[in-house]
């Protein structure tokens, strides 16, 4: 008899951290201002929570994007006005990004489109719950990047 799903739980949180990601993903980008995608999103995001000071290559590696595909989304942010890409004033070799005005208010706007979705996650769970879930995760994301 052929083994089921149920047999392998390791197969199970896989899965269901797919089916999470790709409900997130979906859901962030239903609520997306008119022309902005996920991935270009992702970048705002980012430079908003981090700052100014990346480079093209260290977004690419937090967001595991490819340089091309980084260079692409750049690209088409840069040709919308919401990020400024120049060069490094200390390095002149490196790029540095930065979000522009319209930048920033397109995250603010895109912040709070998601903002009622994550109040009904918070109204959902605790934040017990959200804790007591983070040190799998974190060990298993940790696991699997010293497998690449």
């Amino acid at each position: 008899m052929a083994a089921v799903i149920e047999d392998h739980p390791e197969v199970q949180v896989f899965d269901e951290i797919s089916l999470i990601e790709h409900g997130v993903r979906m859901s962030i980008t239903r609520s997306l201002p008119v022309g902005l995608t996920y991935p270009q999103y992702e970048v705002l995001n980012l430079i908003a929570r981090r700052g100014e000071d990346l480079t093209p290559a260290m977004i690419a590696t937090a967001l595991k994007m490819t340089p091309g595909a980084i260079t692409n989304t750049l690209q088409r942010l840069e040709a919308t006005q919401l990020i400024s890409v120049e060069v490094c004033e200390r390095d002149r070799r490196k790029k540095r990004v930065r979000l522009t005005p319209g930048g920033r208010e397109a995250y603010a706007r895109s912040m709070a489109a998601i903002r009622p979705k994550v109040e009904k996650l918070r109204e959902g769970f605790t934040q017990k719950e959200f804790r007591e879930a983070l040190p799998f995760l974190r060990a298993l994301r940790v696991w699997m990047s010293e497998l690449s």
